[in-house]
């Protein structure tokens, strides 16, 4: 099977699912309009509160969206359609890389409506500072996709929408996606240590066509490389199970 089709399969397979569309689109649109059409004219953390706020529920929908695989991946698991396809041509890396590609492209999908949306509300930037903004979001997004994957192997599928749901929600409300929790102190010291901050931080630091610190990308890389080492331990436990 090649990973083009298999790719498809996945986008098709993600779009009908009703709940994927309503926490990863829907439901960050609906709180944005409200809360940031409520504080258009206002400012947070240096920046205008729509473009905040965006920047805040773009964080919130994508990476609802790029953990997404995990659902997928123990639906897969339970009925046994795993262990069907180590049967068929497809390899290990083209398994996991179609879910990574389509968790993207459903939060990249997330991150444009929202960013159409934040248009509406003022929100100015020129074609760099949106390209640096979204760049930034992708790569904050990838130990989060990492994370889905894991998850789809470690916990059942009746247990694992609660688990990722709880995940993505503590995650965002700590790295500041419904407005920032500390602008100094020991908590802010804390939630830099978070991928979840440093998305959020995306649209202020697309501003001027600029970026993260050296220590944004620090932590995304830290964050990184122990979830692919947990990930591919949790995966070779999950696979020994079913030999």
């Amino acid at each position: 099977m090649r990973q083009l089709t298999y790719v498809r399969y996945e986008v098709l397979r993600t779009i009908r699912n009703r709940r994927f569309l309503i926490f990863s689109l829907i439901f960050p649109l609906i709180l944005f309009y409200a809360i940031a059409g409520e504080h258009r004219h206002a400012t947070t953390d240096g920046i205008s509160f729509p473009l905040y706020f965006m920047a805040g529920m773009m964080t919130f929908g994508s990476m609802t969206a790029i953990v997404s695989s995990g659902g997928r991946i123990a639906d897969e698991r339970s009925i046994g359609w795993t262990r069907q396809l180590r049967i068929t041509p497809l390899t290990t890396s083209t398994y996991f890389t179609a879910k990574l590609l389509t968790g993207y492209l459903m939060a990249l999908f997330s991150i444009v409506i929202l960013g159409l949306a934040g248009t509406t509300l003022g929100v100015r930037l020129d074609a760099t500072e949106w390209l640096t903004m979204v760049g930034l979001m992708l790569a904050g997004l990838l130990p989060i996709a990492i994370l889905g994957v894991m998850m789809g192997h470690l916990v059942k599928v009746d247990s694992l929408g609660p688990a990722l749901g709880g995940i993505t929600s503590l995650l965002s409300l700590l790295g500041g996606s419904f407005g920032p929790l500390a602008n100094s102190g020991t908590l802010l010291t804390i939630v830099k240590f978070l991928p979840s901050y440093w998305i959020v931080q995306a649209g202020k630091s697309a501003l001027g066509g600029g970026g993260w610190p050296a220590e944004g990308w620090i932590v995304i890389a830290v964050w990184t490389v122990v979830l692919v080492r947990a990930t591919a331990v949790v995966y070779r436990r999950a696979t020994a199970r079913v030999r």
